[in-house]
Formats: structure tokens, C-alpha cells, sequence
């Protein structure tokens, strides 16, 4: 008996996309349930007891087990597919960089697309405030970083695309909407145009 597989999500976050992102390219349909998290609805009595006692999304849900944190998520649908090396190293180095895609690149450039996009520039607090300056500045060294590694080769980990491309795809071709320029990045650029070309690729509003 083949379980139903939920995404308890918020269509505009990268990180609910990424999952959609990955059930696309492994050919697997995904039943889709929104929360609007500016109004609260992941922290509601029924959502925590019932979805995450994190009161956070994406959520995963399989059967009746459920599977916070977007790349754990994203391992589990595709788990046998090619976008999981067989080589160990070569599958520890897609991890490296989804474990830094969630500790370097996400909370800086995902952190301001959602200030700039949702809050608006106008009514962040004054915690916020000092914080942007930090968080721009982190966000650029990301996208440099991920420009310079870029440079001499077409995906993030060995001959093909991984996780780790779509994991940090996510977010980074969306940066713009949080004020963080793709111009000075040709090979971050070709990239986002190398993933938006694969088979089976949907966009974030899909």
C-alpha cells in the first residue's frame, strides 16, 4: 500500500520549495497543504500537537510519521536517485554544502528576502535594523563563495546535479527580491540557468 505524501508548506518560502524542487525532478507527486506564517497559522495549538512542535514548515508527512527540516526532507525523497552521489565523498560533500546552505547562506539571504519581501523595509524593528547591515554583508560572501566554486565546474558536487544544487538554488535565485544583485556572479548566473534547464524543473510559483 503506497503512502500519501503531504507538504505542509508556505508556497513563497525556499525552503518548502526545495522539496517541491526535488519531488519534480524524482518524479514523485506530493499533496500540498499552505500555512500563511505571517498570520500565525504554524503556531496554533492544533498545528503544534499535530505537525511540528517547532511550530515551523516545511513539514514532510508520510503516512502518519512526520519529517521536519527542508533538506532532511529533500534526503528522504531522494533517497536512490541521482541526486545523491553513490560515491562517499562525493555524498558527504553534497551534505557540507546543504549543511552550509542552512548555517551561512539561508539565514542571511533567505532572512532579508523575507524582511524586504513580507515585513518591508519601512517596518522592520530596531533589532532588525542592526541586524541588516551583518546580514547583507554574510550574503554577499555566500553568493562570492558559491561564484568562486562555480567558476572551473557546472554543479556544486561531481558531473551532475545533487541536493546540494537544488538545496541551494532555492533561495539564491530569488535573492534579488531581498536586494542581493546575481550581476556580479556570471557563474552563480549560468548555474541558476544549467538548473532552470534540467527535466522536470518547476518554478517557485508552480
Amino acid at each position: 500500500m503506497t503512502m500519501t505524501t503531504i507538504l505542509h508548506e508556505y508556497a513563497a518560502s525556499g525552503n518548502c520549495y526545495k522539496i517541491r524542487l526535488t519531488a519534480a525532478f524524482t518524479g514523485q507527486a506530493i499533496e500540498r497543504r499552505e500555512y500563511d506564517i505571517v498570520k500565525g497559522e504554524t503556531r496554533t495549538p492544533a498545528f503544534l500537537s499535530g505537525i511540528n512542535a517547532n511550530g515551523r514548515i516545511p513539514v514532510l508527512q508520510v503516512g502518519d510519521r512526520f519529517l521536519p527540516e527542508s533538506n532532511a526532507a529533500c534526503v528522504y525523497l531522494a533517497d536512490g536517485s541521482a541526486l545523491i552521489p553513490a560515491d562517499p565523498f562525493d555524498r558527504a560533500d553534497m551534505l557540507r554544502w546543504m549543511f552550509w546552505e542552512q548555517y551561512n547562506h539561508e539565514p542571511n539571504i533567505a532572512t532579508v528576502r523575507f524582511w524586504m519581501e513580507w515585513i518591508g523595509a519601512d517596518n522592520l524593528d530596531e533589532l532588525q535594523r542592526a541586524m541588516l547591515p551583518g546580514k547583507r554583508a554574510a550574503g554577499e560572501a555566500a553568493l562570492r563563495l558559491m561564484d568562486e566554486h562555480l567558476t572551473t565546474r557546472d554543479w556544486f558536487v561531481g558531473d551532475g546535479p545533487t541536493l546540494a544544487d537544488i538545496c541551494l538554488y532555492a533561495y539564491t535565485h530569488v535573492a534579488e527580491e531581498g536586494g542581493f544583485a546575481l550581476s556580479p556572479w556570471p557563474a552563480v548566473r549560468g548555474w541558476i540557468a544549467r538548473i532552470a534547464g534540467l527535466k522536470g524543473y518547476i518554478p517557485i510559483t508552480a
